[in-house]
């Protein structure tokens, strides 16, 4: 999903996963060109594949060999014990680099569901997304995805939703998970499931907050 010209923010101020997933989060608008301004100062918005593969440099700084890792692909027996490999190797020498102790903000993909008049706002349903960088496909895992998100509006802005909703539209919105590399399990290196050869790279996130954004 592209970030247009204006976003809308959903701040919904959880609480960490320890105690307890879920939240809910009121709208607001900002301009695309301040979408860092939704989350911690401090935190790296890991959103643009240029900003993403900065992020991966500083942590592994190049990336693998994917043609020499996959070799005959799949069907190879030796195919998971290169994997192995690279990651038990990457682990140890990613050790002690300042990149592992960031703060990162990524995207998910988020849906609304249909209005819940009890709880007073659209339930979002996750899913997550993948970035096409230099290093190969991106996709970021929390440790525990989030749920029990659900998104207030206006009046006009709920009516709006639910006669899409009513004609059975897809509503998508953008979910932006802020949080640390999981220390034990940063980095994991794998293949495509759905494209031959392309390398997959997941930086596992505990999450510490959410915001929700929508493009007007």
């Amino acid at each position: 999903m592209a970030l247009t010209s204006f976003l809308v923010v959903v701040l919904a101020g959880l609480p960490a996963w320890g105690d307890g997933i879920g939240g809910v989060g009121r709208l607001y608008q900002v301009p695309s060109s301040e979408l860092s301004s939704i989350v911690p100062a401090e935190s790296h918005l890991l959103v643009e594949p240029r900003v993403i593969e900065d992020f991966l440099s500083a942590l592994d700084g190049r990336p693998p060999d994917w043609r020499v890792v996959y070799g005959q692909g799949h069907h190879e027996p030796d195919l998971d014990d290169r994997l192995f490999a690279l990651n038990r190797e990457r682990d140890a020498r990613r050790v002690g680099r300042p990149a592992l102790s960031w703060l990162v903000s990524f995207l998910w993909s988020g849906e609304l569901s249909e209005y819940d008049a009890e709880l007073g706002g659209f339930p979002v349903a996750l899913g997550p997304k993948f970035t096409q960088t230099s290093w190969g496909l991106i996709r970021f895992k929390p440790e525990e995805a989030p749920g029990n998100l659900l998104v207030t509006t206006d009046a006009d802005q709920r009516e709006r939703f639910q006669r899409r909703l009513e004609r059975n539209e897809t509503v998508e919105i953008d979910v932006m998970m802020t949080g640390r590399l999981l220390p034990e399990e940063s980095l994991v290196y794998d293949f495509s499931h759905d494209e031959a050869g392309m390398g997959l790279i997941m930086p596992f996130i505990r999450v510490e907050r959410v915001d929700f954004v929508v493009a007007q």
